[in-house]
């Protein structure tokens, strides 16, 4: 894994943290100012949260886009923005209504627009493909759906792995990946949202990830010392000092950290 990005819900971060972070769309949407950005980061398009309240996108390519446009220009340092997506998890098809292929043809549909809509230069492009799918044979169709569109995946420097977030068994994310990997081996590829052990599976196959595992281990211990709020769910120090704890190691024991900080 090249670069870790450390999930947040805190925009202002984007300022002081000074690490890799990757923030939520509607975090931001509505703000009248951003702060800068002191260190790369990148943008979750809000597709998990949009898709429960709705079970559709209600942002259009185009508002999504002036909104990249906007965070490009105002915040500084975006390495990429994920797409409109749909996941494909058997719940959100319940709540969409839809089949696996119909949820994958939107996604690359919505891809394909936000390309279209890119007016600056090629190698500006922040948008990232995500290669959607449940079962494994399901992401290689999707990657078909990008190839019928003329659409290279591998002339892309990273591609979203989708719908791993919320599984339970990292077996099944590790057949994913290594899936995907056996038709393209140097296909980079992200993970969303990894999970405590699963790293230990995938964690060399994937360029990037993203992880707010801090956040959700804050809220079952006790404050740092000298901090009065009730939990550090939501606290730099705390987010900082778990990946500080993290990226200090070994490969190899870095991924077992997980386990104990996840």
């Amino acid at each position: 894994m090249h670069t870790f990005y450390l999930g947040s819900h805190q925009p202002h971060w984007l300022a002081t943290a000074g690490v890799p972070l990757f923030i939520s769309h509607r975090r931001l949407a509505g703000r009248k100012t951003f702060p800068r950005a002191a260190a790369e980061w990148a943008l979750d398009s809000g597709a998990f949260s949009e898709l429960s309240l709705y079970g559709q996108w209600r942002t259009t390519a185009r508002e999504y886009h002036r909104a990249v446009r906007r965070y490009d220009d105002e915040i500084g340092k975006l390495s990429w923005a994920a797409p409109l997506d749909l996941m494909c998890e058997p719940d959100m098809l319940a709540k969409t209504g839809l089949t696996v292929a119909e949820h994958q043809r939107r996604t690359v549909e919505n891809f394909v627009e936000l390309q279209e809509l890119w007016d600056g230069k090629s190698y500006d492009n922040p948008y990232m493909p995500v290669i959607q799918g449940w079962l494994p044979d399901d992401y290689l169709r999707c990657i078909d759906m990008y190839e019928s569109r003329g659409i290279d995946l591998t002339e892309f420097p990273i591609v979203g792995v989708g719908s791993i977030c919320r599984r339970q068994a990292s077996s099944q994310i590790d057949t994913v990946i290594s899936t995907i990997l056996r038709r393209d081996p140097d296909m980079p590829l992200h993970a969303f949202g990894v999970k405590a052990g699963g790293l230990k599976l995938y964690g060399r196959k994937i360029l990037t990830a993203d992880s707010l595992a801090w956040s959700y281990q804050a809220r079952r211990e006790p404050p740092l010392p000298g901090h009065t709020h009730s939990s550090c769910a939501n606290c730099l120090d705390y987010a900082l000092n778990w990946r500080n704890r993290v990226l200090a190691v070994r490969p190899s024991q870095q991924l077992a950290l997980f386990d104990d900080v996840a």
